[in-house]
Protein backbone atom coordinates (compact mmCIF):
# COMPACT_ATOMS: atom_id res chain seq x y z
CA UNK A 1 0.00 0.00 0.00
CA UNK A 2 2.49 2.58 1.01
CA UNK A 3 4.36 1.96 -2.64
CA UNK A 4 0.79 2.87 -4.48
CA UNK A 5 0.25 6.26 -3.37
CA UNK A 6 -2.31 5.16 -0.65
CA UNK A 7 -2.86 8.74 0.06
CA UNK A 8 -5.14 9.52 -2.71
CA UNK A 9 -8.58 8.62 -3.91
CA UNK A 10 -9.66 5.59 -6.88
CA UNK A 11 -9.86 7.24 -10.66
CA UNK A 12 -12.22 5.52 -12.20
CA UNK A 13 -10.84 4.83 -15.57
CA UNK A 14 -13.94 5.38 -17.81
CA UNK A 15 -16.93 7.86 -18.45
CA UNK A 16 -18.95 10.27 -20.45
CA UNK A 17 -19.16 9.69 -23.63
CA UNK A 18 -17.04 7.25 -24.73
CA UNK A 19 -14.10 7.12 -22.33
CA UNK A 20 -13.20 3.19 -21.37
CA UNK A 21 -12.56 -0.06 -23.26
CA UNK A 22 -15.15 -0.86 -25.64
CA UNK A 23 -16.30 -4.87 -25.90
CA UNK A 24 -18.01 -6.14 -29.06
CA UNK A 25 -20.43 -9.04 -29.27
CA UNK A 26 -20.45 -10.99 -32.45
CA UNK A 27 -21.95 -14.29 -34.23
CA UNK A 28 -19.96 -17.48 -35.03
CA UNK A 29 -20.24 -15.69 -38.49
CA UNK A 30 -18.13 -13.03 -38.42
CA UNK A 31 -15.23 -12.76 -40.53
CA UNK A 32 -11.90 -13.51 -38.59
CA UNK A 33 -8.24 -13.16 -39.40
CA UNK A 34 -4.86 -14.14 -37.93
CA UNK A 35 -2.87 -12.02 -36.38
CA UNK A 36 1.15 -11.97 -36.16
CA UNK A 37 1.83 -11.38 -32.57
CA UNK A 38 4.94 -10.11 -30.63
CA UNK A 39 4.54 -12.15 -27.78
CA UNK A 40 3.63 -14.88 -30.01
CA UNK A 41 5.63 -17.71 -27.53
CA UNK A 42 2.73 -16.56 -25.18
CA UNK A 43 -0.20 -15.92 -27.57
CA UNK A 44 -2.87 -18.01 -29.21
CA UNK A 45 -2.50 -17.97 -32.29
CA UNK A 46 -6.12 -18.81 -33.98
CA UNK A 47 -8.17 -17.00 -36.45
CA UNK A 48 -9.57 -13.96 -34.28
CA UNK A 49 -13.35 -12.35 -34.98
CA UNK A 50 -12.23 -8.98 -36.84
CA UNK A 51 -12.75 -6.21 -39.20
CA UNK A 52 -13.61 -2.72 -39.44
CA UNK A 53 -16.66 -2.89 -37.56
CA UNK A 54 -14.81 -4.01 -34.60
CA UNK A 55 -14.19 -1.15 -31.68
CA UNK A 56 -10.98 -0.65 -30.37
CA UNK A 57 -9.90 1.05 -26.89
CA UNK A 58 -8.87 4.19 -27.98
CA UNK A 59 -11.55 5.04 -30.69
CA UNK A 60 -11.30 5.17 -34.57
CA UNK A 61 -7.65 6.14 -35.83
CA UNK A 62 -6.06 5.22 -32.55
CA UNK A 63 -2.17 4.50 -33.49
CA UNK A 64 -0.44 4.07 -29.90
CA UNK A 65 -1.38 2.86 -26.51
CA UNK A 66 -2.94 -0.15 -25.46
CA UNK A 67 -5.52 -0.70 -27.87
CA UNK A 68 -7.58 -3.32 -26.64
CA UNK A 69 -10.09 -5.22 -28.57
CA UNK A 70 -12.15 -7.41 -26.24
CA UNK A 71 -14.38 -9.64 -28.71
CA UNK A 72 -17.18 -12.13 -27.62
CA UNK A 73 -18.50 -14.25 -29.76
CA UNK A 74 -22.02 -15.30 -28.35
CA UNK A 75 -22.61 -18.44 -30.43
CA UNK A 76 -19.99 -20.54 -28.62
CA UNK A 77 -19.24 -18.44 -25.17
CA UNK A 78 -15.97 -17.18 -25.89
CA UNK A 79 -13.90 -14.35 -25.53
CA UNK A 80 -10.98 -12.90 -27.82
CA UNK A 81 -8.83 -10.35 -26.54
CA UNK A 82 -5.95 -8.73 -28.23
CA UNK A 83 -3.63 -6.13 -26.96
CA UNK A 84 -2.64 -3.54 -29.68
CA UNK A 85 -5.17 -4.25 -32.57
CA UNK A 86 -5.07 -1.00 -34.00
CA UNK A 87 -1.52 -2.41 -35.44
CA UNK A 88 -3.47 -5.46 -37.59
CA UNK A 89 -2.56 -7.61 -38.83
CA UNK A 90 0.40 -7.50 -36.60
CA UNK A 91 -0.47 -7.14 -32.80
CA UNK A 92 1.23 -7.27 -29.24
CA UNK A 93 -0.39 -10.31 -28.02
CA UNK A 94 -3.77 -12.41 -28.11
CA UNK A 95 -5.64 -14.67 -25.74
CA UNK A 96 -9.09 -16.51 -26.12
CA UNK A 97 -10.95 -17.80 -23.09
CA UNK A 98 -13.79 -20.34 -22.89
CA UNK A 99 -16.39 -18.24 -20.69
CA UNK A 100 -17.68 -21.23 -19.41
CA UNK A 101 -14.62 -22.63 -17.90
CA UNK A 102 -12.59 -22.06 -14.99
CA UNK A 103 -9.26 -22.55 -17.04
CA UNK A 104 -6.31 -19.98 -16.40
CA UNK A 105 -3.45 -19.46 -19.20
CA UNK A 106 -0.76 -21.53 -18.82
CA UNK A 107 2.05 -20.62 -16.29
CA UNK A 108 4.00 -17.66 -17.14
CA UNK A 109 1.66 -16.51 -20.31
CA UNK A 110 0.76 -13.35 -20.56
CA UNK A 111 -2.24 -12.40 -22.34
CA UNK A 112 -4.10 -8.60 -23.20
CA UNK A 113 -2.44 -7.35 -20.21
CA UNK A 114 -0.01 -8.20 -18.02
CA UNK A 115 -1.65 -10.16 -15.60
CA UNK A 116 -2.20 -12.89 -18.04
CA UNK A 117 -5.77 -12.20 -16.94
CA UNK A 118 -8.80 -11.54 -18.97
CA UNK A 119 -9.61 -7.92 -19.03
CA UNK A 120 -13.84 -7.92 -19.98
CA UNK A 121 -14.64 -9.91 -16.43
CA UNK A 122 -12.89 -7.22 -14.63
CA UNK A 123 -14.69 -3.94 -16.29
CA UNK A 124 -17.65 -2.26 -14.36
CA UNK A 125 -20.35 -2.56 -17.08
CA UNK A 126 -23.04 -0.12 -17.49
CA UNK A 127 -26.32 -2.89 -17.61
CA UNK A 128 -24.50 -4.55 -14.14
CA UNK A 129 -24.94 -1.14 -12.14
CA UNK A 130 -28.57 -0.94 -13.94
CA UNK A 131 -29.09 -4.74 -12.80
CA UNK A 132 -28.48 -3.47 -8.88
CA UNK A 133 -25.22 -5.92 -8.65
CA UNK A 134 -21.49 -6.55 -10.18
CA UNK A 135 -20.81 -10.03 -9.11
CA UNK A 136 -17.20 -10.29 -9.49
CA UNK A 137 -13.32 -8.47 -8.81
CA UNK A 138 -12.58 -5.28 -10.47
CA UNK A 139 -9.61 -4.76 -12.46
CA UNK A 140 -7.67 -1.93 -11.59
CA UNK A 141 -3.49 -0.52 -12.04
CA UNK A 142 -0.79 0.32 -10.35
CA UNK A 143 2.42 2.48 -11.20
CA UNK A 144 4.64 -0.03 -10.12
CA UNK A 145 4.53 -3.73 -9.36
CA UNK A 146 6.52 -6.49 -8.39
CA UNK A 147 8.80 -9.52 -10.42
CA UNK A 148 5.79 -11.66 -9.21
CA UNK A 149 2.87 -13.02 -9.48
CA UNK A 150 -0.31 -14.39 -7.26
CA UNK A 151 -3.28 -16.66 -7.71
CA UNK A 152 -4.95 -16.12 -10.22
CA UNK A 153 -2.81 -13.87 -12.17
CA UNK A 154 -0.26 -15.60 -14.39
CA UNK A 155 2.13 -13.23 -15.57
CA UNK A 156 4.11 -10.23 -13.95
CA UNK A 157 5.98 -7.13 -15.45
CA UNK A 158 7.32 -5.60 -13.02
CA UNK A 159 10.90 -5.00 -11.21
CA UNK A 160 11.74 -7.19 -8.46
CA UNK A 161 11.28 -5.30 -4.82
CA UNK A 162 8.89 -7.08 -2.70
CA UNK A 163 7.99 -3.74 -1.18
CA UNK A 164 6.01 -3.25 -4.65
CA UNK A 165 2.67 -5.37 -5.52
CA UNK A 166 2.57 -8.59 -7.56
CA UNK A 167 0.23 -8.97 -10.57
CA UNK A 168 -3.02 -10.61 -8.91
CA UNK A 169 -2.79 -8.96 -5.77
CA UNK A 170 -6.56 -8.07 -4.52
CA UNK A 171 -7.56 -5.45 -2.44
CA UNK A 172 -11.30 -4.92 -0.60
CA UNK A 173 -12.91 -2.05 0.78
CA UNK A 174 -13.23 -2.44 4.01
CA UNK A 175 -16.39 -3.80 5.32
CA UNK A 176 -16.36 -0.49 8.32
CA UNK A 177 -16.50 2.15 5.08
CA UNK A 178 -19.79 3.59 5.56
CA UNK A 179 -21.40 3.54 1.75
CA UNK A 180 -25.02 4.96 2.51
CA UNK A 181 -24.33 8.61 1.33
CA UNK A 182 -23.60 7.28 -1.99
CA UNK A 183 -25.98 7.47 -4.25
CA UNK A 184 -27.70 4.19 -5.38
CA UNK A 185 -25.60 3.44 -8.75
CA UNK A 186 -22.30 4.58 -7.03
CA UNK A 187 -23.52 2.07 -4.27
CA UNK A 188 -23.51 -1.42 -6.45
CA UNK A 189 -19.70 -0.68 -7.32
CA UNK A 190 -18.78 0.23 -3.67
CA UNK A 191 -20.83 -3.32 -2.87
CA UNK A 192 -18.93 -5.09 -5.61
CA UNK A 193 -15.44 -3.43 -3.54
CA UNK A 194 -16.44 -4.62 -0.31
CA UNK A 195 -17.64 -8.24 -1.19
CA UNK A 196 -15.04 -8.95 -4.86
CA UNK A 197 -12.26 -6.01 -4.20
CA UNK A 198 -9.77 -5.02 -6.72
CA UNK A 199 -7.49 -7.30 -8.79
CA UNK A 200 -3.99 -6.05 -9.84
CA UNK A 201 -4.00 -6.62 -13.23
CA UNK A 202 -1.77 -4.36 -15.12
CA UNK A 203 0.99 -1.51 -14.72
CA UNK A 204 -0.61 2.25 -15.23
CA UNK A 205 -1.60 5.02 -12.75
CA UNK A 206 -2.11 3.87 -9.16
CA UNK A 207 -5.87 2.89 -8.59
CA UNK A 208 -7.54 3.69 -11.34
CA UNK A 209 -9.94 0.91 -12.20
CA UNK A 210 -11.79 -0.33 -15.55
CA UNK A 211 -15.22 0.46 -16.97
CA UNK A 212 -16.63 -0.35 -20.74
CA UNK A 213 -17.51 2.17 -22.98
CA UNK A 214 -20.97 3.39 -22.57
CA UNK A 215 -22.76 6.74 -23.59
CA UNK A 216 -25.37 5.99 -20.63
CA UNK A 217 -22.84 6.72 -18.21
CA UNK A 218 -23.23 10.13 -16.34
CA UNK A 219 -20.64 13.01 -14.54
CA UNK A 220 -21.97 12.60 -11.30
CA UNK A 221 -21.94 8.93 -11.00
CA UNK A 222 -18.25 9.48 -12.00
CA UNK A 223 -17.48 12.06 -9.57
CA UNK A 224 -18.60 9.98 -6.75
CA UNK A 225 -16.94 7.23 -7.64
CA UNK A 226 -13.66 9.44 -7.59
CA UNK A 227 -14.27 10.46 -3.80
CA UNK A 228 -13.19 7.10 -2.96
CA UNK A 229 -10.08 7.03 -0.69
CA UNK A 230 -7.61 4.43 -1.66
CA UNK A 231 -6.38 4.52 1.85
CA UNK A 232 -10.00 2.05 3.03
CA UNK A 233 -9.16 -0.66 1.06
CA UNK A 234 -6.84 -3.91 2.65
CA UNK A 235 -4.75 -6.39 1.13
CA UNK A 236 -6.25 -9.52 0.82
CA UNK A 237 -4.72 -13.05 1.03
CA UNK A 238 -7.11 -15.54 -0.91
CA UNK A 239 -4.63 -18.14 -1.20
CA UNK A 240 -6.68 -20.32 0.80
CA UNK A 241 -9.56 -20.00 -1.79
CA UNK A 242 -7.57 -21.72 -4.49
CA UNK A 243 -9.00 -25.17 -6.05
CA UNK A 244 -6.16 -25.62 -8.56
CA UNK A 245 -3.35 -23.77 -9.52
CA UNK A 246 -4.55 -23.89 -12.45
CA UNK A 247 -8.17 -23.30 -12.44
CA UNK A 248 -9.94 -19.60 -11.65
CA UNK A 249 -12.33 -21.61 -9.61
CA UNK A 250 -12.74 -20.27 -5.70
CA UNK A 251 -13.30 -22.55 -2.67
CA UNK A 252 -16.72 -21.06 -1.08
CA UNK A 253 -16.01 -20.10 2.46
CA UNK A 254 -19.69 -21.52 3.60
CA UNK A 255 -21.87 -23.73 1.21
CA UNK A 256 -25.02 -22.66 0.22
CA UNK A 257 -28.06 -23.13 1.62
CA UNK A 258 -31.18 -22.88 -0.31
CA UNK A 259 -33.83 -21.03 1.21
CA UNK A 260 -37.38 -22.87 3.16
CA UNK A 261 -40.28 -22.99 0.98
CA UNK A 262 -42.54 -20.34 0.89
CA UNK A 263 -38.84 -17.63 1.78
CA UNK A 264 -38.93 -14.82 -0.42
CA UNK A 265 -35.51 -14.95 -1.88
CA UNK A 266 -33.53 -12.13 -4.28
CA UNK A 267 -32.04 -13.70 -7.31
CA UNK A 268 -29.13 -12.51 -8.85
CA UNK A 269 -29.74 -10.78 -12.20
CA UNK A 270 -29.06 -12.04 -15.67
CA UNK A 271 -26.04 -10.77 -16.89
CA UNK A 272 -26.45 -8.93 -20.17
CA UNK A 273 -22.88 -8.19 -22.15
CA UNK A 274 -24.70 -6.50 -25.13
CA UNK A 275 -28.45 -5.36 -24.62
CA UNK A 276 -29.59 -5.41 -28.68
CA UNK A 277 -32.12 -8.19 -29.58
CA UNK A 278 -30.23 -12.05 -29.41
CA UNK A 279 -27.18 -10.66 -27.65
CA UNK A 280 -27.34 -11.51 -24.55
CA UNK A 281 -24.56 -14.25 -22.94
CA UNK A 282 -23.74 -15.62 -20.16
CA UNK A 283 -19.82 -14.84 -18.31
CA UNK A 284 -19.82 -17.32 -15.81
CA UNK A 285 -16.39 -19.38 -14.11
CA UNK A 286 -14.41 -16.59 -15.11
CA UNK A 287 -11.26 -16.43 -12.05
CA UNK A 288 -12.70 -12.73 -11.24
CA UNK A 289 -15.76 -13.83 -9.85
CA UNK A 290 -17.35 -16.63 -7.67
CA UNK A 291 -15.92 -19.32 -10.12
Amino acid sequence: MGNMNSGSNLDPDFGPPDYGIPFNVVGSNHPTQMFQFDYADESDNVPYPFGPDISIEGGPGVSSGDGHALIVNRDTCTLYEIYQAYRSPQAGSGAVFNLGSNALRPAGWTSADAAGLPIFPGLVRYDEVQAGAINHAIRFTAHATDCSYLWPARHQAGTCDPALPPMGARFRLKASFDISSYSPAAQVVLRAFQHYGLILADNGSDWYFQGSVDSSWQDGFISELKTIPASSFEAVDESSLMVSPDSGQARQAKPYTPPAPGTFQVQAPTRVLDTRPGSQVGSRGTPLGEG
